[in-house]
């Protein structure tokens, strides 16, 4: 079947970058992109007509929420009530279970990647929180997760997540990693088991990944091990890591090396590596490094940064910078980590840090961060067939709207929709070539349901902080504006 679209502006590319063409088409034909430009001449069976309208390619987003946000419950609270909420030591040493059952488990990717492709993104590498779970990921869950998305129709990276080691306070308060080194091993199984089983299904949907947490919970013997299963599948391999001040202090206590450097030295990084954050690296305001040397490092090794701006801004912190990362060279991709998963507003508010941070160079403009979003994470993932409109790319197709009255004039389309828009103005979303989201709503999708469903886990979830708090007597409704009087 071949379907045509025609848009007020179309993002098309030339072979180097994206261009806007303004009254333009795109044409795809099964799942290929088959013609992009104006005045198609040739046939086609179905029209979808789009006025007023930004007709692009759908975003890439690699640290992508998969579950239901806890920034709810972490977001304001102090640094000491903020300890209240890891595991305390007691019931890592004597407890240790999933506080949710797997049902729920499996509810929580169907309404996150609901939540990704009402945003966007086409493409899609899901994280969630270990705060309240067992040891990482269970295989079920995940398998879960390949079902919602090749029924949904997201194209996704997918893996259950590991730890060799857990975030714990002690009864003095201090914050310390405990190890639990065989369920880091068991982890590392269920990776690769998942990788054999699901890789390709869904029509080439669903794709294996690496996906072992924080670099502060494993240990040297499964980062390696993680690496050597990467380059054995020729699969990506994610690594949270140089994002925060404990695992800074941690590695280099470890090792006497920044977390970068580190990795480096074990031969970690490579083109398949994609690192999320990198605040704690070379020339951070938080380090008395001012040096580039952690930036030249990625580059040399091709490794990839996710970006996740908005994440990190609500805690009053910011990547240095963005624009400079660029200018050394390092390929920079983007994630949205938090809810919303509003690529737009991550856009938004990422062009707005890196230009205070980085003293206005325009390294730091939206069509970087737009770059970014689409062709910077399909160099992360070695895939030249996302991330841009052009022929023989997949058809991942998004159609935005900018007839809202919120949206004010338009001057360049872009740079509209990023001072003036968010995810929400996504109308339309195709993927593969399939229609997944069209005026608005995903077929077969019971919203009022959904949101029914979703709080009912998040309330749950809350109570699950205060079962492994130390904090017997942990009343999380006490740091909530509703009881201010």
């Amino acid at each position: 079947m071949i379907t045509k679209i025609k848009g007020k502006y179309v993002i098309g590319f030339d072979g180097h970058s994206h261009v806007i063409i303004e009254d333009g088409e795109v044409v795809y034909e099964g799942n290929t992109v088959v013609y992009v430009g104006e005045n198609y001449s040739g046939s086609y069976d179905k029209l979808i007509e789009e006025k007023d309208s930004i007709i692009s390619p759908g975003f890439i987003d690699l640290d992508a929420l998969g579950d239901i946000d806890h920034a709810l419950i972490f977001n304001e609270i102090d640094a000491d009530k903020r300890k209240d909420l890891y595991w305390s030591e007691e019931y890592f040493d004597n407890y240790r279970d999933e506080y949710m059952t797997e049902e729920e488990e499996s509810f929580k990717s169907l309404y996150a990647y609901s939540q990704l492709i009402s945003n966007g993104i086409t493409t899609a590498m899901p994280i969630t929180s270990v705060n309240y779970k067992k040891a990482g990921e269970t295989f079920e869950e995940i398998e879960a997760a390949v079902h919602h998305a090749g029924r949904l129709g997201i194209r996704v990276y997918l893996g259950p997540s590991y730890v060799s080691g857990m975030h714990v306070v002690d009864s003095e308060g201090n914050v310390k990693v405990k190890w639990m080194v065989e369920e880091g091993r068991d982890g590392l199984l269920r990776a690769e088991e998942f990788i054999k089983k699901y890789h390709g299904m869904y029509d080439g949907l669903i794709n294996g990944v690496m996906v072992p947490e924080r670099i502060e919970l494993q240990t040297e013997e499964i980062l390696l091990k993680s690496k050597e299963i990467s380059d054995r599948y020729k699969c990506p391999i994610r690594l949270h890591a140089a994002q925060g001040e404990f695992e800074y202090n941690t590695i280099y206590g470890r090792t006497g090396m920044s977390t970068i450097k580190y990795l480096d030295s074990i031969g970690f990084l490579d083109k398949r590596t994609l690192i999320p954050h990198t605040i704690y690296s070379s020339g951070s305001k938080y380090l008395e490094d001012n040096s580039n040397e952690d930036q030249e490092v990625l580059k040399k090794r091709g490794s990839s940064v996710i970006h996740c701006p908005l994440v990190y801004a609500r805690s009053g912190h910011a990547l240095n910078s963005f624009g400079r990362y660029r200018r050394i060279g390092v390929n920079m991709a983007m994630g949205t980590d938090t809810f919303p998963p509003d690529m737009i507003r991550n856009i938004n508010i990422g062009s707005t840090l890196g230009l205070h941070q980085d003293g206005g160079n325009p390294e730091n403009n939206f069509a970087e961060f737009f770059n970014a979003a689409t062709l910077g994470g399909s160099k992360a993932l070695g895939r030249h067939d996302l991330g841009r409109l052009c022929v023989g790319a997949k058809a991942d197709i998004i159609v935005i709207d900018l007839s809202g009255f919120h949206i004010g004039t338009i001057d360049d389309p872009l740079r509209t929709l990023f001072l003036s828009g968010s995810g929400r103005d996504v109308k339309t979303s195709i993927i593969n070539g399939k229609i997944v989201m069209e005026d608005y709503k995903i077929a077969g999708i019971d919203y009022e349901e959904m949101k029914n469903r979703a709080q009912e886990y998040f309330n749950k979830m809350k109570e699950g902080y205060a079962y492994r708090s130390r904090n017997k007597n942990l009343n999380l409704d006490s740091f909530s504006y509703k009881k201010v009087q």
